[in-house]
């Protein structure tokens, strides 16, 4: 277990964090967990005019650039466009996060929006998250070896690190042969269909994780989901042989650039100290991070309200443009030294220089 940078409470009420024995052992701090229930039920409702314009922008927005970078003759406009495309298309993306929290009634037709402007253009339809994400939530799987979501990076080698961000440029390329090769093949070699859904259709982290196959109604919207994307990736593979290769040399390096910044926020998202063991609540928001003002950039690299991921660790289900609302009222109930506060970091690259320090001592 961790012997230091690890945090303790004698009692399970607010009290002021101490450096003794692993977050596995953390009880609950009941008065935490009441204020974070108590204070925000009435900015607990996805708001419409939120999500929809700020999904439709971000992707219009992205794909605006994208079509710029692809046309345009002058390389520096061409990154320029390009890293504008990315970070839109990223955020975009992140809806999928709240896709897996939301009721399903919640926002009619936004899920069907979704992935017909977002998921299946990109290869990544809703279906790769919904029923996995909520497995990271779970009271008795969080950092488990049943958690598809958490590996303890904090406490392995350090090569690790970079390899497990780099990896993430291969994102793109490892999509369109899932979708236009893999899942046509597997509707007719059965062994190969259930390899693919077992170990390629989740955005999980952890290799251990075997997903279990769909039923149901949502067996129906993954066969729907998944056609739409194979049938899209046909089309792109087909239109690109017959025409021109750069469009989709340009998309593939937007996306890589956006999966890149994905892998980077997720190395931040926790402390990834955990071994496994069951935690508390409590232990759980612990161990992983809010990053909110006067932090630079946030909104850049970890939008949609994931600058505040330990709070969403305490609410799943608070939409992420109430998330700010529900830091604020928070931090001003339980004080400066509370459970609450010791969650609250500075910025991106303490955290990761932070975690990088863990993993080389560990190394050593």
């Amino acid at each position: 277990m961790i012997a230091s940078d690890t945090l303790d409470f004698t009692a399970s009420t607010t009290a002021t964090p101490t450096l003794s024995r692993g977050l596995a052992g953390m009880p609950e701090d009941k008065v935490m967990l009441r204020a974070a229930a108590d204070l925000t039920r009435d900015i607990a409702s996805a708001r419409p005019e939120i999500y929809w314009p700020d999904m439709l922008a971000s992707a219009a927005i992205g794909y605006l650039a994208l079509y710029g970078a692809i046309t345009t003759t002058q390389p520096l406009a061409m990154v320029l466009l390009g890293a504008l495309s990315a970070v839109a298309l990223y955020r975009a993306l992140l809806f999928i996060h709240e896709l897996t929290h939301i009721h399903r009634d919640a926002l009619p037709g936004f899920r069907f929006a979704w992935n017909l402007a977002v998921g299946i253009p990109v290869l990544i339809p809703s279906f790769m998250y919904e029923n996995v994400h909520t497995l990271h939530h779970a009271r008795t799987r969080y950092g488990t070896v049943e958690d598809p979501e958490y590996l303890p990076l904090a406490l392995m080698k350090p090569w690790t690190l970079p390899v497990f961000a780099l990896t993430a440029l291969l994102l793109p390329i490892g999509l369109l042969i899932r979708s236009a090769v893999l899942v046509p093949l597997g509707a007719v070699i059965p062994p190969l269909r259930d390899l693919v859904w077992e170990r390629a259709s989740a955005l999980s982290i952890n290799p251990q994780y075997r997903r279990r196959k769909p039923e149901g109604d949502f067996a129906r919207m993954v066969f729907w989901q998944e056609l739409g994307a194979s049938v899209w990736a046909w089309f792109v593979l087909g239109w690109s042989a017959t025409h021109d290769w750069r469009p989709l040399l340009v998309g593939i390096a937007v996306l890589s650039a956006t999966a890149m910044l994905n892998q980077i926020r997720t190395l931040v998202a926790h402390l990834w100290e955990n071994e496994g063991e069951v935690m508390s609540v409590t232990g759980q928001y612990l161990d992983s991070v809010n990053v909110p003002p006067p932090a630079m950039f946030t909104a850049i690299w970890a939008p949609v309200g994931l600058r505040y991921h330990a709070l969403h660790h305490l609410l799943p289900s608070m939409p992420y443009h109430s998330l700010a609302e529900c830091h604020r009222r928070l931090r001003a109930h339980l004080g400066a030294e509370s459970t609450y506060e010791a969650a609250n970091y500075p910025g991106l690259f303490p955290m990761l220089a932070r975690l990088a320090k863990s993993s080389m001592k560990r190394g050593a």
